[in-house]
């Protein structure tokens, strides 16, 4: 098991595994947003590739990681998701990622490297803003900012956020999850966590309730549900419903999430692919605890 100190919040490396950045420019912009905010940046040389729908082969991008953990800086943060990671899963040296100490950042896609590094060596990685949509936006989500800079530099113990319909709930366990898509895909995979009474938090984009409703009914009758703590759910976004839904949407699949589990569901949490994302630490021991209204994830427990 991997448990390094976190280095000085000093410098970020941007890579790009996934897909191709449309918007090269926005990397630029992100690297003067981030030296703003106290984070020196640098982008790696094959950042900006294209090949097909990728950033580069699937060599360059292999490349590209394999760059990350032997140059300076302590964060290692992924330009964007969509498509690529799966991809590499079998080529990657888990160990000398884990090894490295860096802490890797991203978001979506990303979610499969986050996993697949906690599956493998036990190590924390952090899923959050990505440096293209997030800090290469034309106008930044101040929160978003501020909250990943907060964790970086070890600032943030709790992490506070209103729920409508929270279950009740105060438990620790591992943090862990993402994207639903890319979970779901790891089933049967050796790059699944096989993590017991953890807090699984989940989000996805551009998937009909119904879609997401049949992922996780996967990961339930695959058994991975029953043995968590509590699921945490963060913003289902962009999809587009039809007539025969006839009032089919995300509060009747949380609805039915619950009749089937029978474990603490927990909304709102301010994550996914939205402008206000929290910056969340994958293979963490924290705690959950709501009350009427509000959820609290605890993030770094202090003695006192």
């Amino acid at each position: 098991m991997h448990r390094h100190e976190p280095a000085p919040a000093s410098g970020v490396y941007l890579i790009s595994p996934s897909s191709a950045v449309h918007n090269p420019e926005a990397l630029d912009l992100a690297c003067k947003r981030l030296a703003a905010e106290g984070f020196a940046a640098a982008i790696d040389r094959a950042a900006k590739a294209v090949h097909q729908r990728f950033a580069g082969t699937d060599t360059q991008r292999l490349a590209g990681l394999q760059r990350a953990i032997k140059q300076k800086h302590p964060i290692v943060m992924a330009t964007r998701g969509g498509y690529g990671l799966s991809r590499l899963l079998p080529l990657i040296d888990w160990k000398a990622m884990a090894d490295s100490g860096k802490r890797f950042v991203g978001l979506s896609d990303f979610t499969a490297f986050n996993l697949a590094l906690l599956a493998r060596t036990g190590a924390v990685s952090y899923t959050g803003p990505c440096a293209a949509a997030d800090f290469g936006a034309p106008k930044p989500d101040e929160l978003t900012v501020a909250l990943f800079g907060e964790l970086m530099r070890g600032e943030l113990e709790i992490l506070s956020f209103e729920t409508s319909d929270a279950d009740a709930v105060d438990a620790r366990g591992i943090l862990w999850g993402g994207n639903l898509a890319m979970v779901a895909s790891l089933l049967g995979t050796p790059y699944l966590p096989k993590i017991k009474k953890g807090i699984l938090f989940l989000e996805d984009v551009g998937e009909h309730p119904y879609r997401v409703e049949r992922m996780l009914a996967q990961l339930c009758q695959a058994g991975v549900l029953e043995h968590q703590k509590a699921i945490v759910l963060g913003h289902f976004s962009d999809y587009r419903l039809a007539a025969h839904d006839a009032g089919y949407d995300m509060p009747e699949v949380v609805k039915w999430l619950r009749k089937t589990v029978k474990i603490p569901v927990v909304t709102g949490l301010p994550y996914g692919h939205v402008r206000t994302k929290a910056t969340l630490p994958i293979g963490q021991k924290v705690g959950i605890a709501t009350e009427k209204g509000m959820a609290h994830l605890v993030l770094d427990e202090h003695v006192h």
